[in-house]
């Protein structure tokens, strides 16, 4: 069976949406998915599921975590070849490579999304850097995000059509995924 990974916006992110991942895994196995996994607490499901139901997958686990669990999350699902070409295309791989924390792949809802990142491409945001991928705005914030301009306006730019993580998760994600 296919693998999926389920990104969910803004889980356990300050005192709001607060779920607990024994939880979170329990209400996807009652879905009937297999293989549930959680990562870090911060809203990462990686889980096995018929191609034919996977795609559905992500609205399936947003309802259910609204009518079960009373939290309300988007969710970014990601097939593990999808996850895998996402990964692929890096281009600050070697940048990352010593410091995985300092680049963000901010996984796009839609692809089409990527073209409110074009006036923010266009300019100079250094030490920072933007690409824009074909799933994903890659960040290198090497001052870190909290701070960084170019994070602030890519959220801003791309709102609720986003969620972020630091490659570090991604390689976990991508481990996970494998197996």
């Amino acid at each position: 069976m296919p693998t999926f990974i389920a990104l969910l916006r803004g889980i356990n992110v300050g005192k709001a949406k607060r779920v607990a991942m024994a939880d979170l895994r329990a209400l996807v196995e009652g879905l009937g998915y297999g293989e549930v996994r959680t990562l870090l607490n911060s809203g990462n499901l990686v889980f096995t599921a018929p191609k034919s139901a996977g795609k559905d997958a992500g609205a399936k686990i947003e309802n259910a975590m609204s009518a079960k669990l009373v939290v309300s999350s988007k969710i970014t699902l990601l097939d593990a070849t999808e996850l895998a070409a996402i990964m692929a295309e890096n281009p600050f791989a070697k940048q990352s490579s010593a410091e995985p924390n300092r680049l963000l792949a901010g996984v796009l809802a839609r692809p089409a999304d990527r073209a409110l990142l074009t006036p923010l491409a266009k300019q100079k945001w250094t030490p920072d850097a933007l690409a824009v991928g074909a799933r994903v705005a890659w960040l290198w914030c090497p001052n870190g995000q909290i701070d960084s301009p170019l994070a602030i306006a890519t959220w801003k730019a791309l709102g609720d059509r986003v969620t972020a993580r630091n490659m570090a998760t991604m390689l976990k994600l991508q481990a996970l995924a494998r197996g």
